[in-house]
């Protein structure tokens, strides 16, 4: 469980902004234009592929490629993409026995406004398609 965008899902959109001009690039160029390590790149670009945000190239010129339109995805598709589980709190875990929070006539006020600004986040995060974050 994340309480917080991890490096890899800064990378994640980093990568995607310098894809985001739609022209094949290499792994070393991304890394260098948008200051990923190449150990989180291979990664992370097997996750973006994966998802249907980029193609892989493969051969003496392959690279890497955007086959989505910008506009087609949000920042909370990419971040859910890279990483499944992003939570403000551990007991917000859809699993998680909070005992705090096992009463359903009084619910633990902590677990409710957590709740509630997470539920503020992954909405302002589907707002937002790749293109207005990148523009």
């Amino acid at each position: 469980m994340n309480i917080f965008l991890t490096k890899e899902c800064d990378y994640g959109l980093r990568v995607l902004r310098k894809l985001s001009d739609g022209k094949k690039q290499g792994v070393k160029e991304i890394c260098h234009a948008e200051h990923v390590p190449e150990q989180y790149a291979y990664k992370i670009l097997k996750k973006l592929e994966r998802a249907g945000f980029v193609q892989s190239l493969r051969g003496r010129d392959g690279g890497y490629q955007l086959i989505k339109p910008l506009d087609s995805f949000s920042i909370y598709d990419v971040v859910s993409a890279i990483d499944e589980n992003l939570l403000l709190s551990e007991c917000l875990q859809a699993d998680d026995d909070c005992p705090h929070n096992s009463d359903q006539d009084r619910p633990c006020t902590i677990h409710c406004e957590l709740e509630r600004i997470q539920n503020i986040l992954v909405d302002e995060m589907r707002r937002k398609t790749m293109n207005n974050f990148l523009v």
